[in-house]
């Protein structure tokens, strides 16, 4: 009887630990992890930061302002002008390096 009653009261020990384990976890806000297993509860418990970086940043000035727009293309334009007396601009429509590769 007294092995019974050995095994008994570990039981009830046992159980009493989960009880209060549990009991902490839900006053607490801890996360109960009886087998000790990896969890990614530390991970989820922080705050989501991506709203708060985006806030650091502005919104996108160049589909925003005409202006700057404007100014690129023109820098775009004066550099290939500039590329194309030189000789280094883009080849004309059908002349470039796979059109010349067909022919041969």
């Amino acid at each position: 009887m007294s092995a019974a009653a050995g095994g008994l009261r570990q039981l009830l020990t046992a159980a009493v630990t989960a009880g209060a384990a549990e009991a902490r976890a839900a006053i607490f806000g801890h996360a109960v992890n009886p087998l000790g297993k990896r969890a990614a509860t530390k991970l989820l418990r922080k705050k989501l930061i991506g709203e708060h970086v985006a806030q650091w940043y502005p919104d996108d000035i160049k589909r925003d302002d005409p202006e700057v727009m404007a100014r690129e293309e023109k820098e775009r334009l004066a550099k290939l002008e500039m590329l194309k007396r030189r000789g280094k601009g883009p080849p004309k429509k059908g002349q470039g390096r796979r059109a010349i590769k067909r022919n041969k």
